[in-house]
């Protein structure tokens, strides 16, 4: 089966406190993505601001080949705005989204049942007066009533919405919870339509976004939706690289596939880095420094005999550049005689012993010792 990943980096990624893409980064990032091969790019918010109605603006213009989607409150010229923008897209999509959880209507908007049920009515049919490729979200959907969801995702479908897509906005869906929540769409919006496709959208206020992403998958979400190194509102939102890698190592479990070009995976996480200013942590699956590296004895040792011994994911197919041995107190004698031949340094194996002592003290007192400064460990 075939899995579309909507990447929502320019949109939620932008919303990160802090991050403020200009119109060449936006632009920069959505050529890449399209290289990445991600289906739908939401390029913005085009309501919000001249400048990021003129980003997507220019997004939907020049990007060839993925969906450019804007998104829009259920509110006419939130709707209107998005429509411009999008207009010239080669693939245009308007993603409509509201608030159906009690906490948000009233709260928020202040605003009935009945009257967010006519907004989402209203709001869907007149996006699909401007364009055929409809998203709608019931925001906070993992705290709202689940038959009101399933309702108002009903209504939505009637209007003419051709995606539903179920956000955990605030990050609070467990896995089971979450994938109970998305076959109920599937089973009672969907059923045996084949034209509507369900969707996930999941932050990481808990560290469950992936989780509760592939938890989605695997209960018949056909969509989802994530930012590159997870970036978005508060914690993030699951990460499109460790979504994608899961789905990849793991098509055995999964069955899914992804139109994804795994070895721009890395180029990408990189560039939004440096554009967001956002730096990535060294453990980050898939993309981090780390991901890659082993400076433990026993992990060196299985490595340089078989790659495959601690590594399930080839770093290569991601775009990096190949594992990584560290040198440091936890290291083997694997490890340091590699590094010794790479450096066309010979010695002994009783040699080898003592420099491995000697990188164990240097260690102790928080002395690093990279490949370049292997000679140091020589007496």
């Amino acid at each position: 089966m075939k899995v579309r990943v909507f990447d929502t980096t320019l949109r939620d990624g932008e919303q990160s406190p802090g991050i403020a893409f200009s119109p060449d980064d936006k632009m920069a990032i959505a050529s890449q993505l399209t290289a990445l091969g991600v289906d739908i790019i939401e390029a913005g918010f085009p309501i919000a601001s001249e400048g990021d109605f003129a980003a997507v603006q220019r997004i939907a213009r020049e990007i060839q080949g993925p969906t450019v989607a804007g998104l829009a409150r259920a509110v006419d010229g939130d709707i209107d705005r998005a429509a411009d923008a999008v207009r010239d897209a080669e693939h245009a999509r308007i993603h409509v989204f509201m608030a159906t959880s009690a906490l948000h209507m009233e709260h928020k908007f202040g605003m009935t049942p009945d009257q967010v049920r006519a907004a989402i009515k209203e709001g869907v049919a007149r996006a699909r007066e401007h364009c055929e490729d409809i998203e709608f979200s019931p925001e906070d959907a993992t705290r709202s009533d689940p038959d009101f969801v399933m309702e108002v995702c009903g209504l939505a479908v009637d209007a003419g919405a051709t995606t539903i897509n179920i956000p955990d906005t605030c990050g609070f869906a467990m896995p089971a919870d979450f994938g109970a929540l998305i076959r109920r769409v599937v089973t009672e919006v969907v059923g045996e339509r084949d034209d509507i496709i369900v969707s996930t959208h999941c932050h990481n206020d808990l560290g469950m976004a992936v989780a509760n992403t592939l938890a989605g998958i695997e209960a018949g979400a056909r969509q989802i939706e994530g930012a590159i190194n997870g970036i978005g509102e508060r914690a993030g939102n699951a990460s499109i690289e460790e979504v994608v890698m899961a789905l990849n190592v793991r098509a055995d479990h999964f069955g899914a596939e992804v139109g994804v070009d795994t070895r721009e995976l890395y180029p990408t996480s990189q560039m939004v880095s440096e554009l967001s200013g956002y730096p990535i942590q060294y453990n980050k699956a898939v993309v981090g420094r780390n991901a890659f590296a082993h400076e433990s004895g026993i992990h060196q040792h299985g490595v340089i005999r078989e790659r495959t011994t601690y590594e399930i994911m080839d770093p290569v197919e991601v775009g990096q550049a190949g594992s990584t041995i560290v040198l440091g107190k936890h290291s083997g004698k694997a490890a340091l005689r590699q590094a010794f031949d790479r450096a066309g340094v010979e010695i002994d194996d009783a040699g080898v012993a003592q420099a491995l002592d000697r990188l164990k003290e240097l260690s102790d007192q928080g002395v690093t010792v990279s490949h370049d400064d292997i000679s140091q460990l020589v007496n």
